[in-house]
């Protein structure tokens, strides 16, 4: 029997990030027979879904993190990782433009395949900024194929130009799983002490600046002032501002209020367990956490700089970052006023084109045909 091909996939780390989370459902869903994904990742630490991808195959390798005070000793490992790897003919790089040293290398050792993946429609202005400016606009001309999750996401990282070429990969999710559940409802409510009767607000992401959690602090705190018997449920990994935020909850005296539930490998059911979701991220490409909440029946308040693309339902309403917490919160308590009995909305996202079986398929038929 012939051996599958290989793709490298290129991350920070394994963890459960919308991107991450992405090409594992893919993962899951190619036939690993004709396809294998294999990860080249910039921690030490092992990511929450390395055990998974090694049950399903995958080899797992690792560089040191990408940092301008180890550039030259991260382009000597990334030259030796080529040395000792030349079997790979696809590469797929999932960190923007910070797989630049990587694509450079496989583009001189003539690598036929090197694709870069815009997930972000945006970065944020700090001081990485001039940095990841620079290194995104000198990758391009080592790229073979642009993959993205939208059309924002591709003209930021690509150029208006190369995104016009570049292929949607859409941020496809397993529709059925993701359905609104009663018993899973009742479950997640149960674990974290929650009755049917109270107010859940939720939201998914990790501790970093893009998620902009200090805001959605303020907000929730807005809220309960004028809806007491309201919760706020944060799911995510770790992140730089983790400490911060639960420092803040802690000030404002919402410690009894905010439940931190860490990484969690039971979205679906803790999606069916909300009653809004809270998004008012500073940016997003195609957020997954997003998708699979429209899949719950979940309305979202989101910040108006997430993509209008996502809106593949009618349960998302946008909102200015620019207008205060207690706007926010009056926003969000209007929106549950004309709340109805959750509706599953699968087959939607489905004919939408986001079931993750048909693009399984379709993206394994298309590294085979460019081995081909």
């Amino acid at each position: 029997m012939k051996d599958p091909i290989r793709v490298l996939m290129l991350f920070t780390n394994m963890n459960r990030g919308g991107a991450e989370s992405m090409v594992m459902s893919y993962y899951r869903n190619i036939d690993r027979s004709k396809v294998q994904f294999d990860f080249l990742v910039h921690r030490t630490g092992r990511g929450a879904y390395e055990d998974e991808i090694e049950q399903l195959g995958g080899r797992i390798y690792r560089l040191i993190p990408f940092h301008p005070f180890t550039f030259g000793k991260y382009k000597k490992l990334v030259r030796q990782f080529f040395n000792e790897h030349p079997e790979y003919q696809i590469i797929h790089g999932h960190c923007s433009e910070l797989g630049y040293f990587i694509y450079q290398e496989a583009s001189r050792r003539g690598i036929p395949h090197i694709i870069a993946h815009a997930h972000n429609a945006h970065a944020l202005y700090d001081l990485k900024w001039p940095f990841r400016t620079w290194f995104k606009h000198h990758m391009r001309k080592y790229l073979t194929h642009e993959f993205t999750c939208g059309q924002e996401a591709a003209v930021w990282l690509f150029g208006r130009k190369l995104a016009q070429r570049a292929v949607l990969q859409r941020n496809a999710i397993d529709t059925q799983l993701f359905s609104f559940d009663m018993s899973n409802r009742m479950q997640i409510r149960k674990e974290f002490g929650i009755p049917d009767e109270t107010l859940l607000i939720g939201h998914i992401g990790r501790f970093e600046k893009q998620k902009n959690h200090s805001f959605l602090i303020d907000v929730f705190e807005k809220v309960m002032a004028l809806y007491p018997q309201a919760r706020l449920l944060l799911v995510g990994g770790t992140g730089n501002l983790e400490t911060a935020i639960k420092s803040k909850v802690h000030k404002k005296g919402l410690t009894d209020k905010v439940i931190f539930a860490g990484t969690r490998s039971d979205v679906p059911k803790i999606l069916s367990a909300m009653d809004i979701f809270l998004f008012p991220s500073f940016m997003e490409g195609m957020s997954l956490s997003m998708l699979e909440a429209q899949c719950a029946g979940l309305p979202c308040l989101v910040s108006d700089s997430i993509p209008k693309e996502i809106s593949v339902t009618d349960l998302i309403a946008y909102y200015s970052l620019n207008r205060s917490a207690e706007d926010w919160a009056r926003r969000l308590l209007d929106i549950l006023k004309g709340k109805s009995d959750r509706k599953n909305y699968y087959k939607k996202l489905s004919e939408a084109g986001y079931d993750i079986q048909k693009n399984a398929e379709w993206l394994q038929n298309y590294y085979l045909s460019l081995v081909k």
